[in-house]
């Protein structure tokens, strides 16, 4: 039983597919079910094709740093990219009726509904986390 991993993903979109993957394997391998990891695996996603694609503009000088850590009530997971960072509270909420056929900010609500805990951080050094935990 692994209680940590640590990723470094390069920004392409492949690396949604591999950071999910290892996601689902860390959550079973450290005994979460079903519930947990159909939730962990859509967030890891949504996160992780935010973190290429918005943070790190597809650049093959940045990276994604995944980190995976278990504990016996909780997955913690914190993704970071390397790009200029960003506010969330910038973002449109996208359940506005004025936001409803707006394409962007979905991903933030999603994230925020199949986890019990999200935030962002700007670290030093540049980029954005984000730090998401979900209980069992």
């Amino acid at each position: 039983m692994s209680k940590s991993l640590e990723l470094t993903l390069p920004s392409l979109i492949d690396s949604v597919d591999e950071a999910a993957t290892l996601a689902e394997k860390f959550a079973r391998d450290n005994g979460f079910g079903d519930d947990v990891v159909s939730a962990i695996d859509l967030a890891v996603r949504e996160s992780v094709a935010n973190a290429v694609k918005h943070g790190n503009e597809f650049s093959a000088e940045k990276s994604v740093e995944v980190v995976f850590m278990a504990s016996a009530d909780s997955l913690e997971i914190r993704i970071r990219d390397f790009g200029s960072g960003f506010s969330v509270e910038s973002i449109p909420d996208p359940t506005d009726p004025n936001n409803l056929l707006n394409v962007s900010g979905r991903g933030i609500l999603f994230m925020r509904s199949f986890m019990d805990e999200v935030e962002w951080s700007n670290p030093e050094g540049g980029g954005t986390m984000v730090r998401m935990v979900k209980m069992t």
